[in-house]
Parts: structure tokens; C-alpha cells; sequence
């Protein structure tokens, strides 16, 4: 009970100590991406935050996975450079041995990644694209600065008003140049408010105004005064999220049976088995070789986090576009990681192993 103590308490400081350093990085360059699009206007420097916390917990998932395993590498690394395992082996335990406390500490993380794989991310992406739209339709209903021309985020309507009542319920002397392929438009008006139709659609209403028509490549044009004069500024399923495989909860992609959505699902449920089979590889490819010097096990074992991370991808692509079903995408990846361990635990263990004949 005091070894076990010992290994978890150590497995969790080396796990906090790596999550945070990546967290700091991943932190850090999406803040470095937000606010390059929030200098170019393509985001609202008030939105920074909230848009940073939905990129964090969307990347919670493979940061947690990758914690883990290089958590456990370097514990069972230092292991072998202080001679711990010499007393380990000494007392007649296997490396084999080593997989009840890996295990046994890495099972509630593997559930946290899984739940945070399931329901947590899509969730955040979820909020992430909502709050973007908000912000869009924000820009584009009008929050006008009187004195100011403001253009649509679609770059087909540019509005200028001359000045807001000081109860916002109304603007004076609008202006608005709208144009599209088959015509241009330029709309004045003395006075106009916004209203919701019933439907849920958003219009900007001018009064007592006039409007210039013309068509491109003509001399034609056309003047029409107006005593009302509506100009839709969004539709209600505007303001709704764009549903995709990423951002929809699992209950739903479990009710749609087509290769996108599988290939999605695959990818959820595969990063808790990842987490789980890399937790154990990283007991054999953590022995350290003095000769080879104390990075040579690190690198092989980023390897191998490569090779899985990238068959993952490899099979996600697959499914997605029908080539293996959606079985054949969560089994065989797994187990053929998984086959790897008798493998390297037997070149650990073994006194005459096919590596070291090859030496």
C-alpha cells in the first residue's frame, strides 16, 4: 500500500506538471490566433475570452491522453536512471507487475477523457460557433455608431446613420448601399427603427425615404420613393449553429448511420481507448539505456504516439468516406496497438529477445 501510494502520488505530480506546461502552450497560441483575427475585425475583442475557454475545453481530450503517457514515461524513466528497478527486480516483481498501478491510476483519467471526448467538446464547439454567430448578427443588426459607415459581415450592405435617439428606438438620415450581381441599390430615409417579424426575422424599417436602383452594364435606373420600407437584416435560421458532425452530442450522431457521422463517433470513443492502450506501452518503451543515452526511450516513444495518433486519423478518414465501416475503424487500430505490447514487454523481459540476437 505504501508502493502504491508512492507510484500514484508521483504519477499525479509529473501528470499535473506536463498538462500545465501544454495547456500553457496550447493557451497561448490559440490566444496568439484570436487575437491576429480579432486585429483584422473578424472578432470582437470583448469575445477573446470566452472564444479562448471553448478552444481550451474543446482540446482537453489529446492534451489529458498525451499527460498521461508522457507522465508515466518519465516516472518509470527515473526509475531506471536512480536504480529503482534494480531493487524492483530484485524482489522477484516483473515490469509485467507495473501494469495494476498504471492502470490503477490511469482508469479515472481515461473516463474523464472519454466524457470530456463524448459530451464536453462537441459542446464547446457547440458554444463556440453560436457565440461567433452572435457576434456576427450583432455586427450586422446594427449596433451602429452614428457618424460611421458600417459594412455587413457578408461585404453586401454598408449602413450609415447620422444620429441615434437617446432612447436607441430609433435612427435619423439612414443610408444604405446594398449590392448584388444583378442589380445595386442605394436606399435614404429620414428616419428608421428596427423590428421582428413574426417569423423570427429581423428587418431594419426606413420611412419617408427613396430608393435608387440601378442595373450593372445599363444606363437604366429606377426611383422609387417609399413610405415604409423594410430591409431584412437576418433570417431566424441565421441566428441557429450550423450543425456538424463535431459540434453535435453523441445521441445524435448514434441516430444518424451515415460514414461522416460514424467516422465523428469513431473518433470520441477512440480517444479514451488511446489513452488506455498508450498508458500501457509507455511501461516497456520507458527502460533507459545508459549507453544510449536518457533520450533515446523518448524518442521511440514519440514515435509510437505518432504512428497511433496518425492511424487514427487514417481510419477516421476511411469511415468517413464509407471504405471500412465503423467496427472495423474502432477495432482494429486499437488491437493492433495493442498487439504491440506483448511484443515490448517481451524485449524488456525476455533475456534473449529477437532485438538483442539481432545485436
Amino acid at each position: 500500500m505504501i508502493f502504491q501510494r508512492a507510484v500514484r502520488r508521483e504519477f499525479a505530480h509529473s501528470t499535473a506538471g506536463v498538462f500545465i506546461a501544454l495547456f500553457a502552450i496550447l493557451v497561448t497560441t490559440q490566444l496568439i490566433r484570436l487575437l491576429n483575427e480579432a486585429a483584422q475585425g473578424e472578432v470582437d475583442p470583448g469575445a477573446v475570452a470566452a472564444l479562448l475557454g471553448f478552444a481550451a475545453l474543446n482540446y482537453l481530450p489529446p492534451l489529458l491522453s498525451l499527460s498521461l503517457f508522457v507522465a508515466i514515461l518519465l516516472t518509470l524513466s527515473r526509475s531506471y536512471r536512480d536504480s529503482e528497478m534494480v531493487v524492483w527486480f530484485s524482489s522477484g516483481l516483473s515490469l509485467t507487475a507495473w501494469m495494476r498501478p498504471v492502470f490503477t491510476f490511469a482508469l479515472p483519467l481515461v473516463v474523464t477523457i472519454g466524457l470530456l471526448s463524448l459530451f464536453l467538446s462537441p459542446w464547446a464547439l457547440s458554444q463556440s460557433a453560436e457565440y461567433r454567430g452572435k457576434l456576427s448578427n450583432q455586427k450586422d443588426a446594427g449596433q451602429i455608431s452614428p457618424g460611421t459607415f458600417q459594412e455587413s459581415s457578408a461585404g453586401d450592405r454598408v449602413i450609415f446613420v447620422e444620429a441615434v435617439a437617446e432612447d436607441t428606438s430609433h435612427v435619423r438620415n439612414v443610408f444604405v448601399s446594398e449590392a448584388a450581381p444583378e442589380r445595386l441599390g442605394v436606399t435614404m430615409a429620414g428616419t428608421g427603427h428596427q423590428e421582428t417579424a413574426a417569423n423570427g426575422d429581423r428587418f431594419i424599417v426606413l420611412q419617408d425615404g427613396r430608393r435608387y436602383e440601378l442595373d450593372p452594364g445599363t444606363a437604366g435606373f429606377r426611383i422609387l420613393e417609399y413610405a415604409r420600407y423594410a430591409v431584412r437584416l437576418e433570417t431566424k435560421e441565421a441566428r441557429g449553429i450550423e450543425r456538424t458532425p463535431k459540434n453535435m452530442p453523441p445521441l445524435e450522431l448514434l441516430q444518424l448511420d451515415l460514414p461522416p457521422y460514424r467516422a465523428e463517433l469513431l473518433w470520441r470513443v477512440g480517444m479514451p481507448l488511446a489513452a488506455a492502450v498508450l498508458a500501457l506501452l509507455a511501461i516497456p518503451l520507458s527502460f533507459v539505456n545508459p549507453r544510449a543515452g536518457r533520450s533515446a526511450n523518448m524518442l521511440l516513444a514519440i514515435l509510437v504516439y505518432v504512428i497511433y495518433n496518425n492511424l487514427l486519423t487514417i481510419s477516421q478518414g476511411w469511415v468517413a468516406s464509407g471504405q471500412v465501416s465503423f467496427a472495423v475503424g474502432v477495432l482494429v487500430v486499437h488491437l493492433f496497438m495493442l498487439l504491440l505490447l506483448p511484443f515490448l514487454f517481451y524485449n524488456r523481459i525476455a533475456v534473449s529477445s529477437f532485438l538483442r540476437l539481432a545485436r
